[in-house]
Order: structure tokens, then C-alpha cells, then sequence
């Protein structure tokens, strides 16, 4: 008898472990799961960044071997004649202005249809990319002026 007792109370112990494994199993898992979560938005978030730091990287292009900024600095070039021909008729347009322009205003003096929002975008990249090199300044409003 003393035996069946022990078998019972033995079997009783382990069904207790095996329970509390069960529910530390599973909450093993549950953490596996955010772990792996929190990594692929880490992942994301790098990538992210290190996109953000290739858009913001400048522009070059080599030139007689040498490697150049398509838009560069306004410190390093002698006069505006340095940038694209696009970049020339945005900083033109800008100039031409009484006061700060808005980027819809640019578009419609460059023939773009300013209704569509998407067709601003490059615009607003291009004098963004302007104002980071010295060229416009942009106010804290949105709105783009001429550097003196």
C-alpha cells in the first residue's frame, strides 16, 4: 500500500512541475516573440536612419576623375552657375519673389500642376537640397527666401 501512496504523491509532484514548466514555457515563448519584435523594429528603425543619412549625404559625381557635388555648397562654388540648369531656374524663381515663396508658388512659375501634391515633392526636395547647401533659406514656416 505504502508503495501506490508513494506512486500517487510522486505522480502528483510531477504533475505539478510539469504544470509550472508548462506556464515557464510559455511565457518563454511569449517573450521570444516581443524579442523578436523589438529586433525587426530595431532592423527597421536602422534602416531607416542609415536611409536618412544617404538622402541627406550629398550628391557627387566624378569630374575629370575627381569626385564633385552636383549641388554644391555655395561657399565652394564660385557663382551659381555651378548648379543643374533646374536648380538655377528654382533659385531664379525664388529670387524674382517680393518675399518668401512657398513651394506651390515655385511649382506653378515652373508649369507644374501644383493641384497634385505628389508633384511637389521633388520640387520641395530640390529646394530643401538648396537650402541645406547655403543657397535658400528655408523659415521655419515652409516658405524659402534668397540668401543675400
Amino acid at each position: 500500500m505504502q508503495e501506490r501512496q508513494w506512486i500517487t504523491a510522486r505522480r502528483s509532484e510531477l504533475d505539478a512541475l510539469a504544470e509550472r514548466l508548462t506556464k515557464q514555457l510559455q511565457e518563454l515563448q511569449v517573450e521570444r516573440e516581443e524579442l523578436a519584435i523589438a529586433e525587426r523594429v530595431l532592423n527597421r528603425l536602422a534602416e531607416q536612419a542609415q536611409a536618412d543619412v544617404e538622402a541627406v549625404a550629398p550628391v557627387s559625381a566624378k569630374v575629370a576623375g575627381r569626385a564633385v557635388l552636383l549641388i554644391p555648397h555655395r561657399s565652394d562654388a564660385a557663382d551659381e552657375g555651378a548648379l543643374p540648369g533646374d536648380y538655377r531656374k528654382i533659385l531664379a524663381i525664388v529670387r524674382e519673389a517680393d518675399g518668401p515663396v512657398r513651394v506651390r508658388a515655385v511649382g506653378e512659375r515652373l508649369g507644374l500642376d501644383a493641384s497634385v501634391r505628389g508633384r511637389l515633392e521633388p520640387l520641395r526636395a530640390k529646394m530643401t537640397k538648396l537650402a541645406d547647401r547655403g543657397w535658400l533659406h528655408k523659415r521655419p514656416d515652409g516658405r524659402f527666401t534668397a540668401r543675400p
